[in-house]
């Protein structure tokens, strides 16, 4: 039992001494200052380019959205989580330990390229996430928590970490078993979770962009990626093969984007008030890729849903504030 107290302990201090560190210490490795830039890019394309011209710069419940992002990201794990779930990871070891079982490695990535274990980590991680999303929809209890996101009335980039303290849990704890087996190292979940953060942002932003400026992205990165692998490339082959891989990207990638990655377009449906008939528990579950909603016929865009109410029936009367909206969910089950 001391052991267990030492390590919650040991993980609420260690917690607070990173969180004080990522403030006061800048760097490109650092997730507080990467919040802050990928939301400030977000924040700037809708207020220059805005999907949904009508809606204000600062739409309805912005600031406490922009509260949601800190608290959810930094201070929930401050005030408990990181210290209880280093305590629970250490009973789930020490449980395996009875059996004899000492290393959650089946797949030994890190041996791989490190495109290979990132691509692997990245779509292992988002399928499982995407199951978790489709229970939060089909449990009444879960469900009750999730209301918390749909909540939302006006869609901005902000919205996309707006979302009970719950859900932080029931995520963490079901994705850390499939992340432990194959081996994904804290380099790896810093950019796989980067990059999934700039993606839910743009998924919730108000904000349209065309399959060609996505295709042409995605082939600028492929570019890069490539001269990153070629030791000898000299600066002609690298103008040429990046601007070769963008146009492929504009002109062939842009028309399978919508089928691979979430988009504010079909992220709009998800939040729909009114859900079509047929699918009483939403669709269009993708949080990163689009792909598993293609897939398991989840997915459902009949136009592009700019105008659409947001929220759900009841939402009229579903708490307002942060207090209200986090402690809903507990206790017996509200009537429908």
């Amino acid at each position: 039992m001391n052991n267990y107290l030492e390590t919650f302990i040991n993980g609420y201090t260690g917690y607070f001494n990173y969180l004080i560190h990522e403030i006061t210490h800048p760097t490109w490795h650092n997730y507080f200052y990467w919040l802050l830039l990928v939301s400030a890019f977000f924040f700037a394309l809708e207020w220059f380019a805005p999907w949904r011209k009508d809606q204000a710069k600062f739409r309805k419940d912005f600031w406490l959205d922009f509260f949601y992002m800190f608290f959810n990201f930094f201070l929930f794990s401050l005030i408990i989580y990181n210290a209880a779930s280093d305590v629970v990871v250490q009973l789930f070891k020490d449980f395996l330990g009875l059996f004899g079982v000492t290393n959650l490695v089946a797949i030994e990535v890190q041996s791989w390229p490190l495109w290979g274990h990132l691509l692997l980590g990245f779509i292992v991680r988002d399928f499982v996430q995407w199951n978790i999303h489709r229970l939060l929809h089909r449990s009444p209890r879960l469900w009750e928590f999730h209301k918390v996101h749909h909540s939302v009335e006006e869609m901005g980039f902000a919205a996309h970490l707006r979302y009970h303290w719950m859900e932080n849990v029931v995520y963490r704890s079901l994705e850390y078993l499939p992340l432990a087996l194959i081996g994904i190292g804290l380099n790896d979940f810093f950019i796989i979770h980067i990059f999934t953060l700039a993606v839910g942002h743009y998924n919730h932003s108000n904000i349209t962009v065309s399959g060609r400026i996505t295709g042409g992205v995605v082939g600028f990165l492929i570019g890069i990626f490539i001269i990153s692998q070629w030791e000898n490339a000299n600066a002609n082959e690298t103008v040429f093969l990046v601007i070769g891989t963008t146009l492929v990207g504009i002109g062939v990638l842009s028309h399978f984007m919508k089928y691979i990655f979430n988009s504010p377009e079909m992220h709009i449906w998800h939040h729909a008030y009114e859900l079509p008939e047929g699918r009483p528990y939403g669709m269009n579950y993708g949080l990163t890729l689009a792909c598993w909603d293609y897939l398991f016929k989840t997915a459902y865009i009949p136009h592009d849903g700019r105008d659409i109410r947001l929220g759900f029936p009841g939402v009229e009367d579903f708490p307002h504030d942060f207090v209200g909206q986090n402690l809903h969910g507990f206790g017996k089950k509200e009537e429908e």
